[in-house]
C-alpha cells in the first residue's frame, strides 16, 4: 500500500461480532506494559484470561498473578510470537484475541529482519491463523500511530486519520525497524482477514504513558524517567502524542465488544511539544533536574481519536498521567 493512500481497510468480518459480555480471551504479550493493564482490565470485567509469556514461571511475570480475580479467571502460557504450536494452544477454546507482543528494540539492531521484522509478521500471522482455526469470533491487533503518519509526502493539511498508512520503503530507508515491522504486521493482517472472513480491529495507540504494573521499566516510561532526571541539558522540542495506557486498556475492550467496531482506530489523547510537558512536570514536581534548553524543530503532523471516541471512548487528563506515572517511580525508587 502506498503512504498517504486514502483507501479505507475493510476486515474480513466487520460488524458480525455480537461483543458485550464475558467470556475466555487470549492475549498476547501479557506481561508487557500495556499487556499487563489489558489483562487487568479484561479480569476486572469478569474475562477469564489466557496470556501468553515467554516464561510463565519468570519471577517478571509475578505481577500478573496478583491481580484481581487472576487466581481464578487467569492462566499462562508460555509461547513464542514464532512458536504456532505454544501460540495455538493459547488460543484454543477461546473466544477473542488480543494480540499485544511485537518486538521493541531497546539495543543497536545487528540483523533487523531476523530480530524485528520478522518476529512481528510471522508472529502476527501465526496468531490469525490459529484464532481463524479455532474460529474465533473477533481478534484485536493492537498497530502503532507510527504505521499512520511516517511517510515522505504528508497530506497537505498535515493530518492523518486511519485511512493513511506509513511508507515501507522510506521507513526502510531510514532504518526505522518498528514501524516498518508494525507497518508491514498490519497490512499483511489486513490481507488476511480479507481473505479469510476474520473479524480483525486494529488499534492504533501513539505513546504510552503511566503507571507501571510490571517490574521491568519499559521504554516509554524510560523517556519520562529521563526527562525528570535531566539526562540530558539540551533536547529537541518536539511534539509527543501521548495516551494513557490504562486509556489504551479501555479502547482494546471497546472495540472488542462493540458490534459495530471494524477497520482501523487512531487511539491518542495529548500532543504537546517536549518544552510545554517539562513546564507541566515542574508545576508538579519542582525539584527535579530537568532539560534547560530546547530546540526548535518543524512538526505538524496531527492525528485525531475521532473514530474511537465515536464509539464512546475517552481519556484521563494529562496531568493524571503523569501524576500516577511519577507516583510509581517514586514508590520503585527509580527517580534516584
Amino acid at each position: 500500500m502506498e503512504d498517504s493512500e486514502e483507501k479505507e481497510v475493510v476486515g474480513g468480518g466487520g460488524g458480525r461480532f455480537s461483543g458485550g459480555g464475558t467470556g475466555v480471551v487470549c492475549v498476547t504479550g501479557a506481561g508487557g506494559f500495556l499487556g499487563s493493564w489489558l489483562v487487568k482490565t479484561l479480569l476486572s470485567k469478569g474475562y477469564t484470561v489466557r496470556g501468553t509469556v515467554r516464561d510463565p514461571d519468570d519471577k517478571k511475570n509475578e505481577h500478573l498473578k496478583t491481580l484481581e480475580n487472576a487466581p481464578e479467571k487467569l492462566q499462562l502460557f508460555k509461547a513464542d510470537l514464532l512458536d504456532y504450536d505454544g501460540l495455538y494452544s493459547a488460543i484454543v477454546g477461546c473466544d477473542g484475541v488480543f494480540h499485544v507482543a511485537s518486538p521493541l528494540p531497546t539495543h543497536a539492531v545487528v540483523d533487523p529482519e531476523k530480530e524485528v521484522v520478522d518476529p512481528a509478521v510471522e508472529g502476527t500471522m501465526n496468531v490469525l491463523k490459529a484464532s481463524s482455526e479455532e474460529r474465533v469470533k473477533r481478534v484485536v491487533l493492537v498497530s502503532t500511530g507510527a504505521t499512520i503518519t511516517m511517510s515522505p509526502n504528508p497530506p497537505d493539511d498535515n493530518f492523518y486519520d486511519e485511512r493513511f498508512w506509513s511508507d515501507i520503503e522510506y521507513l526502510r530507508a531510514k532504518e526505522n525497524w518498528y514501524p516498518l515491522s508494525k507497518t508491514m504486521a498490519e497490512q499483511h493482517a489486513w490481507e488476511y482477514a480479507k481473505e479469510s472472513g476474520l473479524d480483525l480491529v486494529t488499534l492504533c495507540p501513539t505513546m504510552n504513558l503511566g503507571p507501571m504494573l510490571q517490574g521491568n521499566v519499559n521504554g516509554s516510561s524510560m523517556f519520562l524517567i529521563k526527562l525528570l532526571k535531566g539526562e540530558k541539558e539540551t533536547i529537541q522540542n518536539v511534539i509527543h502524542v501521548i495516551v494513557d495506557v490504562r486509556d489504551v486498556a479501555e479502547a482494546l475492550v471497546l472495540v472488542y465488544e462493540n458490534s459495530e467496531a471494524s477497520g482501523r482506530y487512531i487511539c491518542n489523547a495529548h500532543h504537546i511539544r517536549a518544552r510545554d510537558l517539562v513546564e507541566i512536570l515542574k508545576r508538579l514536581y519542582p525539584h527535579y533536574n530537568y532539560p534547560k534548553q530546547f530546540i526548535d524543530v518543524a512538526h505538524d503532523k496531527h492525528v485525531s481519536p475521532k473514530k474511537l471516541q465515536s464509539l464512546g471512548w475517552s481519556f484521563r487528563p494529562l496531568e493524571e498521567t503523569l501524576a500516577d506515572a511519577v507516583q510509581c517511580f517514586c514508590e520503585r525508587d527509580l527517580l534516584g
